[in-house]
């Protein structure tokens, strides 16, 4: 149970073609998108008032004993400072409700694709890193509204608007103010460099952790039946230490930036201080004027302090962006071009000089050709890795042939609209997959157009309908996680009722008895047998005497078909498959 980690590179600059597209999402909500632009505009605006009127109370109104004109002024002062709070409020709910209403729109647009891709992608995906897609990744770009773009075009317009101001009321004091922003801007951008990279690798460490976490708690039987437990707690204390360690940079470049930046501002704030004491003392500069000047520094350099951190929110909202959008622009999915909707199908079904690939050319079906006439039943047998589930999964379009063409009633199956396709096909696979809801759900899997008759017609049909009458709630029952209070024989024929409850003309069974007890296979091949009457049926089998009632064996060897013909015919024949019957009777009679 190996688990590739997952690397990338931490990127240089923000990628300005993911932030571009990931903006064209906001078009639905551009008429709010528009007003968080003139809030962001409106609170820089807003942001040096406050200092400039205690400038003005003091110097025009306290320092000339105006109580009336100061008592004005103290009014003016509160009318704007909850007009900016208003606004700050607005601001902060806008850019959150963005945020969220937009990563809702991405999750089910990255929902509904991964639905449509093909199974071969999810063969060679860790199921633990789609679902940090879907949610980490997800999650972490409605930062990119609340805390990233706007709030960084808001800090820097709020810099431009202080700076403005303090250079029309002093330009000399406001050079003196700026003495230390070189080394401000200096150790913004180390810090910004140094969070990046952690950032990143704390995004990785979480891909990690969930694809490790999802692939072992799914697999825990195999752990502990191998006695693994030791060994894979090892490994996960491994990727949990990688996570903390990110973590734990993350929070000392924080821990040494802010400090630093604080020790700036004060060397900044001091020398204003000297340098307008001075002023003061000498009747050259107003005492209104150096207060003010002392809170417009700390308004200026708050923003340079946050736009650091602003700018790797950004970036990791960039980051996990391009990892979402190249999920999107994933081209594995089963192409559904066709059109044709027949209600019914006969159930004829031909391969004609099939191949088939996994991986290139590394072809585990070689020019495959047989039909299944409507109403026969057609048994695929061989050993393990000869390709039976391969045709099945072809026959459903699970996956793509390399070469060659399946028809069903005389028509490519890629003629047939996907959907309508797989709704004439019954599949009943070997590894029986149930959710954690009810027996009835696990049956519809939601679908409102079939009814609870349907569903008791459906059990009736092959004898599930005792077993479910008599579980607590019957239809209502919770099977709990993958159906872990059912037997296999039960899960068995609740698939059974899933695949029949569509009345399908065509019947798929991969290997639908191969794990279960001789008198739970004997209930099982009735139903099976129900299930086959009248419609055309494909079985896969290890156990030869489910099939011999088969229209047609067809034996496979190493991707090939080496045999054909009925049980019969096929022992006298004296071939592959009579050594394979052989091979099972003398395991039966050890």
């Amino acid at each position: 149970m190996s688990l590739e980690k997952e690397k990338h590179s931490s990127g240089e600059i923000v990628d300005t073609k993911v932030l571009k597209r990931l903006y064209k999402q906001v078009k639905p909500y551009r008429l709010q998108f528009y007003f968080l632009i003139f809030l962001t505009i409106s609170l820089a605006i807003l942001a040096p008032t406050r200092p400039y009127f205690i400038q003005i109370a003091i110097d025009d109104y306290v320092a000339k004993g105006d109580g009336p004109g100061l008592l004005k002024i103290i009014y003016v002062l509160l009318g704007l400072m909850l007009l900016q709070a208003f606004v700050q409020w607005a601001h902060t709910f806008y850019s959150g409700w963005i945020g969220q209403v937009i990563i809702k729109d991405i999750r089910v647009n990255l929902y509904q694709h991964l639905l449509k891709l093909r199974l071969k992608f999810f063969d060679n995906t860790p199921i633990g890193r789609l679902v940090t897609r879907n949610v980490s990744d997800i999650e972490t770009l409605a930062d990119v509204f609340s805390e990233g773009l706007a709030a960084i075009i808001g800090d820097l317009l709020q810099l431009v608007t202080i700076l403005g101001v303090m250079f029309y009321i002093d330009w000399k004091l406001t050079l003196v103010s700026l003495c230390t922003l070189p080394l401000m801007i200096i150790s913004t951008y180390i810090f910004k460099e140094k969070i990046k990279v952690t950032f990143n690798d704390v995004r990785n460490a979480v891909s990690n952790l969930n694809s490790f976490l999802q692939e072992h708690i799914t697999g825990m039987n195999i752990v502990q039946i191998f006695n693994r437990e030791d060994r894979e707690f090892e490994k996960f204390k491994d990727i949990n230490r990688e996570h903390r360690t990110a973590h734990i940079r993350s929070v000392l470049y924080y821990s040494i930036y802010f400090p630093v930046a604080e020790i700036i501002q004060a060397i900044g704030i001091g020398l204003v201080v000297w340098y307008g004491a001075v002023g003061v003392l000498g009747m050259e500069l107003q005492v209104g004027i150096l207060i003010s000047f002392i809170m417009y520094l700390q308004l200026f350099f708050r923003p340079i302090r946050m736009i650091a951190d602003r700018f790797n929110t950004l970036q990791m909202g960039v980051v996990s962006s391009s990892r979402i959008f190249k999920l999107l622009e994933s081209s594995e999915h089963i192409a559904n071009e066709g059109d044709l909707k027949p209600k019914t199908v006969k159930g004829d079904i031909k391969l004609e000089h099939v191949w088939f690939a996994y991986n290139d050319e590394e072809y585990v079906l070689k020019d495959i050709n047989f039909e299944v006439e409507s109403g026969q039943t057609v048994a695929l047998v061989g050993a393990t890795g000869a390709g039976k589930s391969s045709i099945i999964n072809l026959i459903s379009r699970f996956y793509e042939i390399n070469k060659g063409i399946i028809t069903i009633d005389g028509k490519n199956i890629k003629d047939f609209e996907l959907g309508i396709l797989r709704k004439h096909i019954g599949v009943v696979l070997q590894d029986v997959f149930l959710f954690s809801d009810t027996i009835y759900y696990n049956i519809t899997l939601g679908n409102p157009s079939i009814t609870r008759e349907q569903v008791w017609d459906a059990a009736d049909q092959v004898g599930a309908k005792k077993f479910i009458e008599r579980l607590p709630g019957g239809l209502d029952y919770n099977v709990m996680e993958r159906g872990a209070t059912l037997s296999v024989g039960q899960r068995q024929l609740i698939s059974f009722v899933r695949a029949m409850v569509y009345n399908p003309e065509i019947i798929i069974l991969d290997e639908a008895t191969s794990s279960v007890d001789t008198e739970t296979e004997e209930l099982i091949q009735e139903s099976i047998d129900r299930m086959m009457n009248g419609r055309t049926s494909v079985v896969i089998a290890h156990r030869l005497s489910t099939i011999q009632k088969a229209n047609k064996i067809i034996v496979l060897h190493k991707g090939e078909i080496v045999e054909t013909g009925t049980h019969e015919s096929l022992l006298e024949h004296g071939g592959y498959y009579t050594q394979l019957h052989q091979m099972q009777l003398k395991t039966m009679a050890i």
